[in-house]
């Protein structure tokens, strides 16, 4: 295989993380930048500007060339026209801006914009634990829960790239309000926000307190660990929860792999374990006979990485940009 060179960019509301990437997935260099998302768009694209340049540099002085930038990003991304259309509440001004061009103008290097969840999905299927599969539904479960579908080794997002919002499947009808607009969904039910969020209601109408301490997913998984009993019943709820969602997904996809990306997939080979009984306990055997559950495998590097994805394959990059 012909070496290929890419930069990838993982943008969010915190950091800009940066990297060189070949096309078999080997990291050559990466940073990271404040992303100065709470300052302006314009600050954002300046930092992002530096990231390349930094890269490009290094590149330059080893003798490599960069075939292109793959920008992943919060919100809603029009593929066709380069656009970044809005969504990103995390950012501010982050809307209704031409930035793969803006890009191209000021470091002369071809870039294409993906939906980050979505570029996450694509580099754990290209290079991480989906590898070597066709079929896969990633998720990332963390302060919301975001997803992705891979079929037939390209990215689903529905007509016109409006799909694959997995956070935002109806799971509990007449439920309680989630920030989409709509109510009772897998997000508000599933995501860890949730979890610490039920967990707190449970301890305060308990009258426990924990002075000093966080609350938050690591908390509730070290006192699982330690048998308290609120914390058992809210990680089991959670996992409930979120096996309803997978089985839904699993009816519908039947993928070969369920990929689990976020904090909580790092908790131990007991959380995967029982959101997978969970999920199979729910999906109809016969869809789930070809589907395992697993946790993601490239941690805080899978941004950066389906973003140069999105360079790799560029000739399909219609398939895999998010809208």
């Amino acid at each position: 295989m012909e070496k290929e060179y890419a930069i990838g960019i993982d943008l969010g509301g915190t950091s800009v993380k940066y990297a060189l990437i070949d096309n078999e997935g080997v990291f050559h260099f990466q940073g990271k930048l404040p992303s100065k998302a709470d300052v302006s768009a314009e600050a954002v694209i300046g930092q992002l500007v530096a990231a390349i340049n930094e890269v490009k540099a290094f590149a330059e002085k080893q003798g490599l060339k960069v075939d292109g930038i793959g920008i992943g990003t919060p919100g809603i991304v029009d593929c066709t026209n380069h656009i970044v259309l809005g969504g990103a509440e995390n950012i501010k001004g982050w809307e209704n801006l031409h930035l793969a061009d803006r890009i191209e103008s000021e470091t002369g290097i071809p870039a294409l914009l993906g939906n980050d969840a979505n570029l996450m999905g694509l580099g754990e299927t290209m290079y991480g634990a989906g590898q070597g599969a066709t079929h896969v539904v990633f998720l990332t479960v963390g302060t919301g829960i975001g997803g992705a579908v891979v079929i037939d080794g390209k990215l689903f997002n529905g007509y016109a790239n409006r799909g694959t919002e997995l956070g935002h499947v109806p799971l509990i009808a007449n439920g309680e309000p989630c920030a989409c607009g709509s109510v009772g969904c897998l997000e508000h039910y599933a995501s860890t926000s949730a979890l610490v969020r039920r967990f707190s209601q449970r301890i305060t109408e308990a009258g426990i307190s924990y002075p000093g301490e966080e609350i938050n997913g690591e908390l509730i998984v070290r006192l699982y660990k330690e048998g308290d009993r609120i914390a058992t019943e809210s990680l089991e709820e959670h996992c409930d929860f979120l096996g309803h969602g997978i089985a839904g997904f699993i009816n519908i996809f039947s993928p070969q792999k369920v990929v689990i990306g976020g904090g909580l997939s790092e908790a131990g080979d007991f959380y995967i374990r029982k959101v997978s009984e969970k999920a199979h306990r729910y999906a109809i055997s016969d869809c789930a006979v070809n589907t395992e559950i697993m946790a993601a495998a490239l941690g805080n590097k899978a941004g950066s990485i389906g973003a140069a994805s999105l360079i790799f394959t560029q000739f399909s990059a219609p398939n895999l940009i998010k809208l």
